[in-house]
């Protein structure tokens, strides 16, 4: 009986240590894909448009991965002609921004 309660134990701590050790890994393959997002980011994009994108970032962070995430797929199609500077990223920020309705709740 007290075989079969170790038994069991030993067999929940496998399991644990298996999916500790899957979601270390998983967390390693996003870092390792955020390296590469930046890297990236950093080769086809003026610092100042770096910089613009950063502080989007930090105030609407769903806002700036749309853009980095298209700026990416532009790369990856090769629609970019040189780099990205901070007009070009203006008017993507534009051009998404536009789309969103602004609600105004007014009290009286």
């Amino acid at each position: 009986m007290d075989e079969d309660v170790e038994d069991i134990k030993k067999k929940k701590l496998e399991k644990i240590k298996e999916q500790m050790g899957s979601q270390e890994s998983q967390e390693e393959a996003d870092e390792q894909m955020e390296a590469q997002k930046k890297a990236l980011l950093r080769k086809i994009m003026t610092p100042e448009a770096r910089e613009r994108l950063a502080r989007v970032k930090m105030a609407r962070p769903e806002i700036a991965e749309g853009i980095e995430s298209q700026i990416l797929m532009l790369a990856n199609r090769g629609a970019v002609q040189g780099k990205i500077d901070d007009e070009t990223l203006k008017k993507l920020l534009k051009k998404i921004t536009d789309n969103k309705r602004e609600i105004n709740i007014k009290r009286r």
